[in-house]
């Protein structure tokens, strides 16, 4: 039984976790631009390392460069374009509000990354015979997809991609591991629904916000004027020319 996490992340099935999320987030974050972004929890990697926005920082209770609750971050509405919540909701008393934080802090259009672990598969199965005595990951409150999704929206969230990844049962032995590594590219084909962590992005929308755009046309009108007035003038002068020869 290993109730710390960071024991349970240098077993085997831990370190096959992380392998998998640290590539799916490398892949995720690269494609989000802005200023600010936060890493929120998860202290065993940086899920920020392959993000191009300048300045990234890691928000957790205890560690991390910045302290603060997931419920009440330290930062100001709307400052941030991106965060990312790893494993944050199903180890919280209040998940809800933990999403609510983090519509907070994001700017309008900002984006939102999150895993968690899906209780409709393998993984879930296993945390339902382990029960909660079972240590880390088996005593966080695995939260459905779909409940996930309606909080989201209740926020004004809008899903923009999701993806699974975990296939393999959760054995703790490697041998066993590598005996089931055929699942996972099989996983994403035959059983899509059934990883046994899934990933959400959401962008945040704001309601009536309008993308203001240069309004080129009226920008370029005055200053057309004069050079059209011109040409019609030269026209003029050439027809007047002719039937003056």
């Amino acid at each position: 039984m290993y109730k710390n996490s960071a024991d349970w992340f240098e077993l085997p099935l831990g370190r096959y976790l992380l392998e998998r999320e640290q590539a799916y987030y490398d892949q995720a974050v690269a494609d989000v631009f802005g200023f600010n972004a936060v890493q929120v929890g998860f202290a065993q990697a940086d899920l920020l390392a392959n993000s191009r926005i300048p300045l990234r920082l890691h928000c957790a209770e205890d560690g991390g460069r910045v302290r603060g609750n997931p419920m009440f971050l330290p930062f100001a509405a709307q400052s941030m374009d991106l965060v990312v919540l790893p494993h944050v909701l199903e180890f919280s008393n209040h998940p809800h509000k933990v999403l609510r934080e983090a519509e907070r802090v994001l700017m309008p259009e900002g984006r939102l990354i999150l895993s968690g672990f899906n209780p409709r598969s393998l993984w879930g199965l296993a945390r339902r015979w382990r029960g909660r005595d079972g240590g880390y990951p088996w005593t966080g409150e695995f939260i459905n997809l779909s409940r996930l999704k309606d909080w989201l929206a209740l926020l004004g969230f809008e899903v923009a991609a999701g993806r699974m990844c975990c296939y393999r049962p959760p054995f703790n032995r490697a041998h066993w591991l590598r005996r089931f590594r055929f699942m996972e590219p099989a996983g994403d084909r035959w059983w899509a629904m059934g990883g046994g962590v899934y990933f959400l992005q959401a962008i945040k929308r704001v309601q009536g916000m309008r993308v203001i755009t240069p309004r080129w046309k009226e920008a370029l009108a005055p200053a057309l004027a004069p050079a059209a007035r011109n040409v019609v003038n030269l026209k003029h002068y050439r027809v007047s020319r002719d039937k003056t020869l």
